[in-house]
């Protein structure tokens, strides 16, 4: 399956807890369909003292979440849009559907 939602993208949460959220697209999971957007869907994580973090204790992390609930920011126009294809100068790009721009 496609993807059209890549690393370094900007992002916009439109469904679930973190609804309206925006963020930076960290890592992507094309097997299980998900993301890790920075600073969103934070999950506190019990780790044991260890030799890279001796005190131990609760970190917060960020959580995968499905690419059905995020949507690309245009960066035009800084608001929600969904994404197309195009060849354009013998090159498949990928364009926004809302300014009909290269992102």
């Amino acid at each position: 399956m496609k993807l059209k939602i890549k690393t370094g993208d900007t992002v916009k949460v439109i469904a679930g807890d973190h609804k309206g959220s925006e963020g930076k697209v960290l890592q992507v999971d094309r097997e299980k369909n998900k993301a890790i957007v920075e600073g969103i869907n934070m999950v506190s994580k019990h780790e044991k003292p260890s030799a890279k973090n001796p005190q131990g204790g609760i970190t917060k992390k960020e959580a995968p979440m499905h690419i059905s609930n995020l949507a690309l920011i245009d960066p035009k126009s800084g608001d929600a849009t969904r994404v197309g294809y195009e060849v354009r100068d013998g090159k498949k790009v990928r364009v926004s559907k809302k300014s009909n721009e290269v992102i």
